[in-house]
């Protein structure tokens, strides 16, 4: 298979000690080494586009020409179906004893280990992710994800129902079959692995499209995957545009399920899509708005600023859980704006290769000329919302902070997916319940107080699918992420995200 990566890169395996120093010669290192252009993966093996178009593919960091991206077409789409389908029909993954399967999973997440900083690196260079964030957000948590579904292979056990005596009922769990996955740039690796890992645990064959301005680290992951001993056919990758590759997966007779992280207007368009051709399932994970709230007694106003500004302004705030609606009470709105300013206005904004910043680059100029759009009918902005070191000719903006915002401002409504925090005060609690779910997104919310009653209350109030308390971010893979009303269906991570990847046949025996 052509190494889709950075030619002469070896492992970096992070299990060892490694002071900042040596690490960021190892970081520099990886920045200037040629990344070739790279194949698709289908059945196994590098192949280009059949029309053999090709993407331009430019780093963030500096605008430069980093690589190029076969650009597909629907005939790559239906050439990796078919091998994703003939893997699964032959038996070479679904039948193989859960023991075996576990193993190849186990020894794919170690490769993924040993080559954690090469991932990483790589990675950022072709979608910006401040480098100190994106070692632990991408490799180190695919890894873990691939782990926690490789455990739980041989324990998912069927089912004997409660009946007479004279009958045999049986729960079967069986593999859907063929799953089509579509990630976006934002986080590559880490939502990659919540998609084929559990799917790949339960048996089925996967044909993953990422996006195509950051794709450059999931098709060395899929690499890495057929070293560890993956049979070819069961997980392909075709890169190219959405609007024709995701389209033609979702359009695909021979797709069973199509797992999507993503924008609401894709959703939809893959939603009618599904039902236009075989009603394949479609689980659907939309973004959010996500309202960080800070009540008056919160017992730490220090670590709620820092989590309040940590939780937008991490990877330029281009994360789907990102807390971009601060809601504070009045008493203490003032005060505590002042706090998140001072904050945010200390923070490093720059090259996301080094290890000091920590906000990198947006991923995109186009994105970032959207994001800065936003901002232009706004006039209480108080940090922030400008473009910054152009001279570098990468892509880069000061963090906004924006004040005086009501429940129906389109700031407030839209997901920006980028460094913007909208500030809106609240005077009791229930005036705080109302503004939170005052959207159309529920994915994630944040809620900061010292009273143990009033965070049940708001727990159970808010309409969101993950609600944190007096912390913001951090939920592992034992726990779902999933959203309420226009953030989604179903649920990536934990147990329950391998009902997606299941069909439940029941066997009525009569004795």
């Amino acid at each position: 298979m052509r190494h889709c990566g950075i030619h002469g890169a070896v492992g970096h395996g992070l299990t060892h000690v490694m002071d900042d120093r040596m690490r960021q010669n190892e970081i520099d290192n990886l920045r200037v080494r040629l990344v070739s252009p790279p194949g698709m993966i289908i059945g196994g093996t590098s192949v280009d586009a059949v029309s053999e178009a090709i993407l331009d593919v430019f780093s963030p960091i500096d605008g430069s020409l980093l690589t190029k991206l076969p650009d597909a077409s629907e005939a790559d789409v239906a050439h990796a179906v078919q091998a994703a389908r003939i893997a699964f029909e032959t038996g070479a993954w679904a039948k193989l004893a859960p023991n075996a399967r576990k193993k190849i999973l186990l020894d794919w997440a170690q490769l993924i280990d040993d080559h954690a900083l090469e991932l990483a690196v790589l990675g950022v260079r072709d979608n910006g992710t401040e480098i100190s964030m994106a070692i632990k957000a991408e490799p180190m948590s695919a890894a873990n994800t691939i782990r926690y579904y490789a455990e739980a292979i041989d324990k998912i056990y069927g089912e004997v129902a409660p009946t007479d005596a004279s009958t045999l009922a049986m729960i079967l769990k069986e593999p859907i079959g063929v799953v089509g996955a579509i990630v976006p740039w934002n986080f590559p690796l880490m939502i990659s692995a919540w998609k084929i890992a559990p799917a790949l645990a339960m048996g089925n064959s996967v044909v993953l499209k990422p996006s195509e301005i950051a794709s450059l680290s999931v098709l060395r992951l899929v690499e890495l995957a057929h070293e560890a001993g993956l049979p070819d056919g069961v997980l392909n990758v075709v890169t190219g545009q959405g609007a024709i590759v995701g389209q033609a997966l979702a359009r695909s007779m021979d797709v069973d399920s199509l797992v999507f992280t993503g924008s609401g207007r894709v959703g939809r368009l893959l939603l009618k899509h599904a039902a236009q051709t075989n009603l394949k399932r479609v689980y659907l994970e939309l973004g959010g708005k996500s309202p960080h709230v800070v009540f008056d007694d919160t017992a730490d106003l220090e670590a709620a600023a820092q989590a309040v500004v940590a939780g937008i302004f991490r990877n330029s705030g281009q994360v789907c859980i990102a807390g971009s609606r601060l809601l504070v009470q009045d008493s203490i709105h003032d005060a505590f704006v002042e706090k998140i300013v001072a904050i945010t206005q200390a923070m490093r904004v720059g090259d996301p290769l080094n290890l000091e910043t920590q906000i990198g680059a947006m991923s995109s100029e186009a994105h970032l000329n959207r994001v800065l759009q936003s901002l232009k009918p706004v006039k209480s902005i108080v940090a922030g919302g400008d473009r910054i070191l152009t001279e570098t000719g990468g892509y880069y903006m000061r963090p906004a902070i924006v004040t005086n915002m009501g429940p129906k401002d389109q700031l407030v409504q839209d997901e920006v997916f980028g460094p913007v925090l909208t500030v809106t005060r609240f005077t009791s609690e229930e005036n705080a319940v109302d503004l939170a779910n005052a959207t159309e997104l529920g994915l994630s919310a944040g809620v900061w107080t010292s009273n143990l009653s009033r965070a049940h209350r708001m727990i159970s109030a808010l309409r969101a699918g993950v609600v944190h308390v007096n912390t913001y971010g951090g939920a592992d893979n034992t726990v779902p992420l999933g959203g309420y009303k226009q953030s989604g269906n179903g649920q990536d991570k934990s147990l329950h995200a391998l009902d997606k990847y299941i069909n439940k046949k029941t066997a009525w025996i009569k004795l």
